[in-house]
């Protein structure tokens, strides 16, 4: 039987798509990785009362502003915190682990939480190739094709052929059920391989906007329906930032532009507050450079916010939106997702 990616029990918004959260655990300057974690903790409750559909986590490594570098690890306490969320990476990088790894972490995870946990997967290492190296996973994104066909192997999702070194290996524990695969990607090699395998696929429109049609446009031309869809399941993450006014979701933006200008200069760090951040003495080509990457974000008040992700969602087709909040302050973040859910209409849970 074809996969739901919908969870049991899901009631649509208003609106005729899925909302969903991205949480990239963000460590402040002012904070703590284990507020940042535990923040995280409260904001996975918190969406799920919301109505929000699924959470995923990215793996990211060397990147000190950035807590989810173990994503299966977190997962598994997200899970334990709430009970109806989907809970997903988005995603682990394969190059970065050994295909039966990742099946015994997921199919751990499957077993404890069952029909509640994703398995995102990207092609690439989420760091730099000194971290990449010292990660000790002896692979490449030339090797993707091959370690994706070993992990479903693995996973159940797909068999080896006869001849395959690997194919008397067992990932345990296995065979009640298995965990959602998706493949995730910024360009049009991911959403080509999803189409042809017949995956649902995650397109990062937060960071390659300039490619997030295209990507769709491929990803269902080349769609092959499979066992796992009869038809193309599409999710757009968006970076988002609400608040009650256009001047205070401003004001949170702020340290997001100052963080990814420090890292595509090659000094990652904290997250910034955004006192920090507006007190930065920016050059003419600094603020053109944020004005660049930050192009595609959705901010400002509720009304404004609706009318970003409604337009979002009519250009790209997409049947899920999911939303990347990266706010250092765990209250402003948490209230970013109420205002989204209430100008949405989400069917919070009852109580």
């Amino acid at each position: 039987m074809p996969w739901n990616p919908r969870r049991p029990g899901w009631v649509a918004p208003c609106v005729t798509y899925a909302l969903s959260v991205l949480d990239l655990a963000p460590v402040s300057s002012d904070t703590t990785p284990r507020a940042a974690l535990q923040a995280s903790t409260d904001l996975a409750q918190a969406v799920e009362r919301l109505g929000y559909h699924r959470y995923w986590v990215a793996e990211h490594h060397g990147m000190p502003g950035i807590a989810s570098s173990a994503p299966a690890v977190l997962i598994a306490h997200l899970a334990a915190a709430t009970s109806t969320l989907r809970l997903g990476s988005g995603g682990v990088m394969l190059p970065n682990h050994a295909p039966l790894v990742i099946a015994e972490q997921f199919g751990t995870l499957e077993a404890l939480h069952p029909g509640r946990i994703d398995l995102g997967i990207g092609r690439a290492p989420g760091t730099d190739r000194l971290t990449a190296h010292a990660l000790r996973r002896p692979a490449s994104v030339d090797d993707f094709p091959a370690d994706l066909a070993e992990l479903r192997a693995f996973l159940g999702d797909g068999a080896f052929p006869a001849e395959h070194p690997y194919r008397a290996v067992r990932a345990v524990p296995s065979g009640e059920g298995r965990p959602a695969i998706w493949l995730l990607g910024s360009s049009g090699y991911s959403a080509r391989l999803a189409g042809e395998l017949g995956l649902p696929f995650a397109f990062a429109h937060h960071f390659s906007s300039q490619y997030t049609i295209p990507a769709m446009e491929l990803y269902r031309e080349s769609f092959r329906p499979s066992e796992v869809l009869e038809r193309p399941y599409a999710v757009v993450t968006a970076a988002v930032i609400c608040a009650d006014t256009s001047e205070e979701a401003e004001r949170l933006a702020a340290p997001a532009g100052l963080s990814v200008l420090r890292l595509r200069s090659g000094h990652p760090g904290l997250l910034p507050t955004p006192e920090e951040a507006l007190a930065h003495p920016y050059t003419a080509a600094d603020r053109a450079a944020i004005a660049s990457f930050t192009a595609s974000y959705v901010v400002g008040d509720p009304a404004a916010v609706r009318e970003g992700l409604v337009a979002l969602q009519a250009r790209t087709g997409a049947d899920e939106l999911m939303l990347a909040t990266n706010v250092g302050e765990p209250k402003a973040r948490i209230r970013s997702y109420e205002l989204v859910a209430a100008e949405l209409g989400l069917p919070a849970m009852p109580g």
